[in-house]
């Protein structure tokens, strides 16, 4: 199974990366969406295979574990809109940082979910602290504002300016620009800002999927599958910023409820598929009250 998912996910990556970000160009709605059902299609197909191959435990497992980071995903993709705005990134480059963005995510969850579930299988208390981080982070985020954020303060990016300057007028589209002396550019500096950016969400994400399964195979394969249609997600969302507003407020739940399941553990046990449909109830509502309930202004003009 891990010779199957590594080849696979690598095979369509690739190809993903030909056929749609192997030049610059501004993905569409249209060209998001297709990409969107495509990894979700084949993150379900896989799913189902390893349902058959390792019973249906595991599969829900999966399956729970992918819905859970693909939520949390959305969210993340919010703050991406506000680094690219940040920096200025031209759409059609956005394509190539989110790629190399994807790819240094799959490595860094890589050695994160293994030390997670090491630190799980040698230290079982630790599964309290891995609980408690995930609802402070609930409360965090329900409290937060995006607006919060300011993508220059990050400490990363300070770094690299005080080992390469940084050119912010160029519009090339490469990392690194050879002028006078070597330059880093704002595409360099933009994708810095998101691999730390997603170092900081994996923090959170991964110990919630370790909350459902401890098996680092299903924990990492729902990681990737999420994780390699991060690129096309973004695009889309991105498209329909306001029609999500609640979907902070429901994460938020889902972070909340994970982390009691992580610290009842030992006492309760929760079915894989309750917790799956938790997950997907919570999500569903969070989208369906964006869409049913009128924002403020609109809300006075119906009753005006």
């Amino acid at each position: 199974m891990w010779i199957v998912f590594a080849v696979t996910a690598t095979a369509l990556f690739v190809a993903d990366i030909k056929l749609s970000a192997g030049h610059a160009h501004e993905i569409t709605r249209k060209e998001a969406l297709t990409l969107c059902g495509f990894w979700v299609i084949i993150a379900s197909l896989f799913g189902f295979l390893t349902g058959y191959m390792l019973g249906y435990e595991r599969m829900i497992e999966y399956f729970t574990s992918y819905v859970i980071e693909y939520s949390l995903s959305m969210d993340n993709m919010f703050v991406f809109v506000m680094i690219f705005s940040y920096f200025g990134v031209p759409k059609k480059y956005q394509p190539k940082i989110l790629t190399w963005g994807i790819i240094g995510a799959v490595i860094m969850r890589l050695i994160l979910i293994f030390t997670g579930v090491g630190l799980i299988k040698a230290f079982g208390w630790i599964i309290y602290v891995f609980g408690a981080v995930l609802i402070y982070t609930a409360v965090k985020m329900y409290l937060q504002k995006d607006s919060e954020m300011d993508p220059g303060r990050n400490p990363v990016l300070k770094l690299l300016a005080g080992v390469l300057p940084i050119d912010r007028t160029d519009l090339s589209g490469d990392f690194f620009i050879r002028k006078d002396k070597l330059y880093a550019t704002s595409l360099f500096a933009t994708l810095l800002v998101i691999e730390t950016s997603d170092l900081i969400f994996a923090v959170d994400s991964i110990p919630a999927v370790l909350a459902i399964s401890k098996e680092a195979f299903i924990v990492y394969t729902s990681n990737v599958f999420a994780v390699v249609g991060l690129r096309s997600l973004y695009f889309l969302l991105a498209s329909l910023l306001d029609l999500f507003r609640y979907l902070k407020t429901g994460i938020s739940v889902i972070l909340f409820y994970v982390g009691c399941k992580m610290l009842a553990s030992d006492f309760i046990h929760v079915p894989a598929i309750l917790s799956l449909g938790v997950v997907l109830g919570l999500l569903a509502l969070s989208m369906i009250l964006s869409v049913a309930i009128p924002r403020g202004e609109e809300a006075a003009k119906n009753k005006e």
